[in-house]
């Protein structure tokens, strides 16, 4: 295999495995899931706002930052010739969520290498991850919020287009990456249906200089998932998934299944307000709602519940052979 030139690249994105972050997942990305995506070779990350705490209990994600580098530093020691990717910790910079800046003073404190924004960019975010030599990568669905984001000083972009678990875009990746590249050399990150080694290196092909994973993720045994969760993403595809406002108040992408579990009639789900978005207990979503899974549509291959190092294989390995057939065209 050639070696890909990531040169041009923040250091900590370089020298990856494959060019691959995988993102952060409510609830489900916890310490045991980004230490081990991180020794498969590839960023691993979860959102500050899954370490939650009892009241009165020091903050559980000081005690996350502590653990995930401890266990990397060992990993790192003991395999000096296949040292881990670093971790990401990705910020909710939404006026509701009350605890960001206690987040932000910790992860300044602990050097987070990698920190990932959403819903909102602001200086001083992006000021606290290079006050302590970290990198910001903030995730945006349209041209407009990519060139906002840059201008208030975030260093690469991640762009979620359609297809996208959680709160996904709308626009095709062929636009959204196209836009961002006329104007845009600097990182850049594609998110939406990224769930074999084929969608990584069109990913690539697009202009992405890696892809951003996580809907696969969530049927791995490192998952803090429910088991029925895991199971429906390995039996469902992309015409299980729906796309609602209703559950946050964003447009969202959600297992079709879920969502008739719960009584209510997927085909026909009212739409919300953004004003109902409230990140102030940890998730936008009502506890109602908490069985409402969400999902991107590249689960189709995802055949069923395995391990982080096992999956990470299977995209390298479909990363490498997609690779190979397409230099063979291109050959002299």
């Amino acid at each position: 295999m050639t070696k890909r030139d990531d040169s041009h690249l923040p250091k900590a994105l370089q020298g990856l495995r494959i060019p691959m972050v995988a993102s952060p997942l409510f609830i489900i990305s916890v310490p045991d899931l980004v230490i081990a995506q991180c020794k498969a070779g590839i960023v691993g990350s979860f959102p500050a706002l899954n370490a939650r705490e009892a009241e009165g209990e020091p903050p559980l994600l000081e005690a996350w930052l502590t653990q995930i580098t401890e266990e990397l530093d060992r990993h790192n020691q003991a395999n000096p010739d296949r040292p881990a990717a670093p971790f990401a910790v990705n910020q909710i910079v939404h006026r509701s969520n009350t605890r960001l800046d206690r987040d932000l003073e910790i992860c300044t404190r602990h050097k987070v290498p990698i920190w990932i924004t959403s819903l909102g960019a602001r200086v001083e975010v992006n000021e606290a991850a290079h006050s302590c030599g970290g990198i910001v990568l903030h995730d945006i669905i349209n041209n407009t919020f990519a060139r906002k984001a840059i201008e208030k000083g975030a260093d690469g972009l991640i762009a979620v287009a359609a297809g996208a678990g959680g709160h996904a875009g709308q626009q095709s990746p062929f636009a959204l990456i196209r836009e961002i590249r006329s104007w845009f050399d600097g990182p850049l990150l594609l998110s939406g249906a990224i769930a074999t080694g084929e969608a990584l290196l069109a990913a690539r092909a697009l202009g992405a200089d890696l892809g951003y994973m996580g809907s696969p993720f969530i049927a791995t045994r490192e998952a803090n998932a429910q088991q029925g969760y895991k199971d429906m993403i390995a039996s469902s595809g992309a015409e299980d998934i729906v796309t609602s406002s209703l559950f946050t108040g964003v447009s969202g992408n959600y297992l079709k299944p879920s969502i008739t579990a719960a009584g209510m009639d997927a085909d026909n789900l009212p739409d919300a307000d953004a004003s109902s978005m409230n990140f102030s207990s940890g998730s936008s979503k009502p506890k109602a709602w908490k069985e409402i899974w969400g999902a991107g549509q590249g689960i189709g291959a995802v055949q069923a519940v395995t391990d982080v190092p096992t999956l990470v294989d299977r995209v390298e390995r479909e990363y490498i052979a997609a690779g190979k057939r397409l230099a063979a065209e291109f050959a002299d």
